[in-house]
């Protein structure tokens, strides 16, 4: 198996069967697997995949309990992947799978540990792009980064690098730096990026921005502390 697709789902049972036809038409030819992480959706999305399986037999389906959080539905999608390439992205269709092939050449040609999309041509409303732009600032400026788009889903990682970042509440917004700090590389490229057909939107004002703020001491904190150290001999 070439590729893992890791697709957390909070309330995205309308866009679950168009995502999936994209996936296979974006992926003809290829080996991979579609593991979605139901956050412990309330509108049938559960019952959705459990349909779309009987139809889609490169899907998976890892159901929590209760909503967990992004960071917590990569986490798992990690853990399972079974491929050495794990691709991240959104359920709500704002992410084009399309891309994911870019995503992939750019990994293997370049030799870098994780490759980040960021959205060119932002389709959301001006209010949202401000909200996206100012959280975007303050983790680059916090974490002493320079990532173009934090908060875009689309991005490809080594699967054992993945797994093994230090994941806690709010980390997905920065795997890059995480990947960093791990001592691997990251290179970006741009990616589409399209208006949400169906559903609602997860996040306002106090996730893009307050909670990034928080969430950005806690990175700088892992930042300064974590270990360096180079082995000069080992017997």
């Amino acid at each position: 198996m070439e590729l893992s697709l890791v697709v957390p789902a909070y309330n995205e049972r309308e866009n679950l069967a168009p995502l999936l036809a994209e996936i296979d038409s974006a992926l003809t030819g290829r080996s991979y697997e579609v593991i979605v992480v139901d956050d412990g959706s309330t509108d049938g999305t559960l019952e959705t995949l459990k349909t779309l399986r009987q139809t889609h037999p490169q899907l998976r389906v890892i159901a929590f309990e209760r909503n967990a959080g992004q960071t917590a539905a990569f986490a798992a999608g990690f853990r399972s992947a079974r491929a050495p390439i794990v691709i991240t992205l959104d359920a709500d269709l704002q992410n084009d799978p399309a891309d994911i092939p870019l995503l992939v050449d750019t990994l293997q040609r370049t030799g870098a540990t994780a490759v980040a999309g960021y959205r060119a041509t932002r389709r959301d409303t001006p209010w949202k792009r401000l909200q996206s732009r100012i959280a975007n600032g303050v983790r680059n400026r916090l974490n002493g980064e320079v990532i173009r788009d934090t908060g875009c889903s689309l991005k490809a990682f080594r699967t054992d690098a993945a797994r093994a970042l230090p994941l806690f509440g709010g980390m997905h917004r920065f795997l890059p730096t995480l990947i960093k700090m791990q001592g691997g590389t990251v290179t970006e490229v741009a990616v589409g990026h399209r208006p949400r057909r169906h559903g609602a939107t997860k996040y306002g004002m106090w996730n893009r921005v307050w909670r990034s703020l928080i969430d950005a001491f806690a990175v700088r904190w892992m930042q300064r502390r974590a270990l360096r150290y180079r082995v000069r001999e080992e017997y």
